[in-house]
């Protein structure tokens, strides 16, 4: 147990070394941004589909997909599903995706657009 506390300190430095470097901290900032994008855009979804009352193995067999690699789209930690499955999924669950400009003043220091998530179509 102390030795893991230990490891994350050792952990924690180096990765407060290498955030001085600009590149570094630039790259890092866009993985973590499409990292809360990706889980944020799959935690709507998922609360659409309960919503909604649709089990997790019936959106599988609408979106013509393995009831498991849905299953774990929706429970695993990080997930990097392709866009495609991700608009398959809206699609199925009757919503699209958005995406919509961060504000001028988030823009200045990021120059992608910022990703909505999902909203439902009338319907």
């Amino acid at each position: 147990m102390i030795s893991q506390m230990l490891d994350m300190g050792v952990h924690e430095r180096r990765h407060g070394r290498r955030m001085q470097d600009p590149e570094y901290r630039t790259a890092y900032e866009r993985a973590a941004r499409e990292v809360a994008q990706t889980d944020a855009v799959i935690r709507q979804l998922d609360s659409l589909r309960i919503d909604l009352g649709i089990s997790k193995a019936e959106l599988a067999r609408r979106v013509n997909r393995n009831a498991s690699s849905v299953r774990r789209l929706f429970t695993a930690g990080q997930v990097r599903p392709e866009l495609p499955l991700i608009v398959a999924l809206a699609d199925a669950l009757g919503a699209e995706l958005r995406v919509v400009p961060r504000p001028a003043e988030a823009h200045q220091t990021a120059h992608e657009p910022a990703v909505s998530g999902v909203s439902q179509l009338p319907g």
